[in-house]
């Protein structure tokens, strides 16, 4: 006889795959290149830059 199941796991894990399937089908359609995340990291990085040069002395 084999060993017994535990449904919780079984749907817990059911769960998870879904979630990842529609997260990559997501990631697919909504998701940006690596290029892009670039761009937007050196955006981000000069807009501090910017910020922390017009603070004033105090």
């Amino acid at each position: 006889m084999s060993a017994p199941i535990n449904l919780n796991k079984v749907k817990k894990e059911r769960d998870r795959s879904s979630r990842k399937a529609r997260a990559n089908e997501n990631a697919v359609g909504f998701g940006q290149t690596k290029a892009q995340k670039e761009a937007l990291k050196a955006r981000a990085e000069q807009i501090a830059r910017n910020l922390e040069a017009h603070k004033r002395e105090t």
